[in-house]
């Protein structure tokens, strides 16, 4: 249950997500739903006991975000929808609740209470999400492939990212092109000050062993409506469990994070 809330919260709130620390959040918030119970222990149960249990859970799961305050805040929210839509449905199932400890039980069950939760879950992410307007951003360890060599990145998975290739309509992967230069033999790829001028850098690699593989990428951002990127085929990009085969990597001359936390994004 603490693992849905944190990642709705991070779904709704537009926040990276990052499974290992939502795992790690949500296991505090289960070691505090047991230490209620321990003797001595019931000091926990206050309010303020509560909230700085959620607040520590939320700054595990997403500490260090710009919108920190705005997952915690999502995160009482949804604890508090999500809780009364379990009430709901206990009541209505015809079963009774007792409180214990500052927790509430029930006789419903525990398949039925799940099922529930997961249900509740999917309703508040699909319309409280597209109500926000966030896409979802998620991230994914990323593998691409150039005939005998291959990289690793981590790379965020971002449904708002819409940029694609324009002859075949597949996703591109838009990498630093500092991460991918362990792809190419010496001399064999183009130099970090070179990225600033895709049209150079092509000109000189389409000469090289494989200049058929380089080609220039139109994109557009905030502040820039019509931009290149060197892009280059790979033999093959898998991100997370997605194998998508050999599309295009375009080659960033600056971090495409601002912190970096990732160094590669892709578009859902």
């Amino acid at each position: 249950m603490d693992y849905l809330m944190l990642l709705a919260a991070g779904r709704l709130a537009g926040e990276v997500l990052r499974r290992v620390r939502l795992g790690l959040g949500a296991a505090l918030g289960g070691l505090y739903a047991c230490a209620v119970f321990l003797p001595g222990m019931g000091f926990l149960e206050q309010p303020l006991c509560r909230i700085a249990a959620g607040v520590l859970m939320t700054l595990i799961a997403y500490g260090g975000s710009r919108h920190l305050l705005r997952c915690t805040l999502v995160f009482f929210g949804v604890s508090a929808a999500l809780g009364g839509a379990i009430f709901a449905v206990t009541l209505l199932g015809g079963q009774g609740m007792t409180m214990r400890g500052g927790v509430f039980y029930s006789g419903m069950d525990l398949r039925i209470l799940l099922l529930s939760a997961a249900i509740c879950y999917v309703g508040l992410t699909l319309v409280l999400g597209r109500a926000a307007g966030h896409s979802l951003r998620e991230l994914r360890t990323a593998e691409v492939r150039l005939r005998e060599r291959k990289i690793t990145l981590t790379a965020l998975v971002d449904t708002g990212n819409t940029l694609t290739d324009p002859v075949t309509g597949r996703p591109v992967l838009v990498a630093e092109g500092e991460k991918v230069r362990a792809l190419f033999p010496p001399d064999g790829g183009p130099e970090p000050e070179e990225l600033r001028d895709p049209a150079g850098a092509l000109a000189r690699l389409s000469a090289g062993e494989e200049g058929k593989r380089w080609r220039l990428l139109p994109y557009r951002a905030v502040g820039v409506s019509c931009g290149l990127l060197l892009a280059l085929r790979t033999d093959g990009v898998r991100v997370g469990e997605t194998d998508y085969g050999a599309i295009l990597v375009a080659l960033s001359p600056t971090p495409v994070s601002d912190g970096g936390g990732y160094s590669a994004l892709i578009g859902a």
